[in-house]
């Protein structure tokens, strides 16, 4: 089927849900990809940092494959090995204590914030539910999730949204005190607000709400549904931050490229959730859980330490390009938010972008680049390329 007959059948039987680039994806390997009509694309996206090992990746594949064939689902009331051996690794890695495992990020976070307010039911009783988010973050898109989120273009059409929530400014620590009060569970952060823009915190501020948490028995809810599974080169990114959650919720990249989130709790938080009071049907599935142990198994101390690399020399790149539409790049690791300037929006540019060759995603005002974590430099100075050509 050609591009144009795609586009029509996604327009007759689909939902109009997604502001679709006229691009369809057929195959791809490595940080490459190739739509139906054979054109090549570097990609800078990962499928907004899902597929963390890149595309035709033989040993993800051959995990899958061989667990599909031996089992693939069985209930949550029974065990079953591959997610066992998938929270093992987690806990061993983070110091965390329990694992949940759910389907998607909004998912994940949606059950970090039950977690949270049942942890300050069990022990204060009602009243003490408040959950403090901050400004520019985005937490999902459910009804719970999106009134979590501190963007007030997300607070429209769906109403009545789900009550508990205040925001507070990122590294503004008076203005979470501001807001703060004796109905407060947890505070909930992104350590880099990705859909806000690519803005990392700053780590004395993280730690200056960790010790407040800790004070005032809030539970510290990390957010690393796109930081996690090593996106900034290190497994999850709160490991650079000198803090230790209560909290952790993933997904994304987990899998490679398979649905799949969930959360982690510390030893204070591991008990919380007890039979019954937190379940999913697909949680912890077999094939997504071997897929999951392949990528925690591929993402060992040289591989992360290359991301971070990566990042650099990705980021130094586009700087020296020197483009009058483009400012300076932030981020961690191989998550990328680039300044955009003049008179072109963030939308357009990337639009471009894509018609030539690079596929790049947005984030608030700017752009915003996830590759693959298997990206290669060839890869890296290919889509730089072609980024100078497009846009000079």
């Amino acid at each position: 089927m050609d591009f144009e007959l795609l586009k029509a059948a996604d327009h007759e039987y689909v939902m109009q849900s997604y502001g679709r680039f006229d691009v369809a994806i057929d195959h791809g390997k490595g940080a490459t990809l190739w739509d139906v009509e054979g054109k090549e694309y570097i990609d800078f996206t990962s499928g907004i940092g899902v597929s963390c090992l890149g595309y035709g990746d033989e040993g993800w594949a051959n995990a899958i494959h061989e667990q599909a064939m031996k089992l693939g689902h069985i209930s949550n009331l029974f065990y079953s090995a591959p997610y066992i051996g998938l929270a093992r690794m987690l806990c061993q890695r983070t110091g965390m204590s329990k694992v949940f495992f759910a389907n998607s990020g909004a998912e994940s976070n949606e059950g970090m914030i039950k977690l949270a307010r049942k942890y300050s039911f069990d022990k204060y009783g009602k009243g003490r539910g408040t959950v403090i988010t901050l400004n520019k973050s985005f937490h999902g898109r459910t009804i719970t999730t999106l009134a979590a989120t501190g963007q007030d273009v997300f607070h429209n059409y769906f109403f009545p949204f789900t009550e508990g929530f205040r925001y507070a400014d990122a590294n503004d620590l008076d203005s979470l005190e501001t807001v703060a009060g004796h109905d407060v569970c947890a505070v909930m952060m992104e350590l880099v607000q990705g859909e806000g823009g690519v803005l990392p915190l700053d780590k004395e501020y993280v730690k200056k709400v960790a010790d407040l948490c800790a004070q005032r028995d809030w539970l510290l809810l990390v957010d690393e549904v796109q930081t996690g599974v090593g996106r900034t080169g290190s497994l999850f990114a709160f490991q650079q931050f000198d803090v230790q959650p209560d909290v952790v919720s993933f997904a994304k990249g987990i899998a490679g490229g398979l649905p799949m989130g969930g959360i982690m709790a510390n030893a204070k938080c591991a008990g919380v959730f007890t039979a019954g009071t937190h379940a999913t049907t697909f949680g912890g599935n077999p094939i997504a859980a071997a897929a999951a142990c392949h990528v925690l198994e591929r993402l060992d101390d040289v591989v992360l330490d290359s991301v971070a690399e990566k990042g650099a020399y990705l980021r130094q790149q586009i700087e020296a390009l020197d483009l009058p539409c483009l400012g300076k790049t932030r981020g961690l690791g191989l998550m990328i938010g680039i300044e955009v300037k003049g008179d072109k929006t963030n939308k357009e540019l990337a639009a471009k972008l894509i018609e030539n060759g690079l596929l790049c995603l947005t984030a608030g005002p700017g752009l915003r680049l996830l590759p693959p974590l298997t990206i290669t430099k060839e890869e890296m100075d290919k889509g730089v390329a072609i980024m100078k050509a497009a846009l000079s």
